[in-house]
């Protein structure tokens, strides 16, 4: 069962990579894509364009709708942390990765916590694997965690731009 825990999560790795990629990297529109992008945006725009279809003042409403495109990335690029997070953490879990921890046999939420530290480089050192899959896999996501910071930091000058370009036609 437990490794049914970690190849699940390894799947859940690699959709929340592969849909990084296509909405980040990838210079082209993608036609045939269902990841968790399109999910939320379908499912969060839906409720946002309801409330605002229920507000009489056209400026509030404008205002309001304006909001939505920063607040979806900022939701988007939570979903993707979260996914990364948990989807190493029930990894180290699903495979049994011994830890330094002073219980013995450490709950999920430890995992969760190691594999935070380690996504975001935080590397504070109180919870480590001991064995060398377990190493080889925190290496593995602090360079994951490393690349993926680099990439949505490098983002957002360019969709700053974007925005702005557009603010000037209108």
């Amino acid at each position: 069962m437990t490794y049914i825990i970690a190849v699940v999560s390894f799947m859940l790795l690699l959709m929340v990579l592969w849909d990084a990629f296509e909405v980040i990297i990838l210079p082209r529109r993608v036609t045939h894509y269902i990841g968790f992008a399109r999910v939320l945006i379908r499912s969060t725009w839906r409720l946002w364009s309801a409330v605002a279809q229920s507000m009489r003042d056209d400026q509030r409403r404008e205002t309001y709708l304006s909001i939505f495109g920063p607040l979806y990335l900022l939701m988007l690029l939570s979903v993707w942390t979260t996914g990364l997070v948990s989807g190493f953490a029930t990894m180290h879990w699903g495979l049994g990765t011994p830890l330094n921890v002073a219980q013995g046999i450490a709950p999920l939420s430890t995992y969760l916590y190691m594999s935070g530290t380690t996504l975001f480089t935080l590397g504070l050192g109180d919870v480590t694997p001991l064995g060398p899959v377990g190493r080889v896999l925190v290496a593995v996501e602090a360079g994951i965690g490393f690349g993926f910071l680099a990439a949505i930091i490098s983002y957002l000058p360019i969709l700053y731009q974007a925005f702005s370009r557009r603010e000037v036609s209108i």
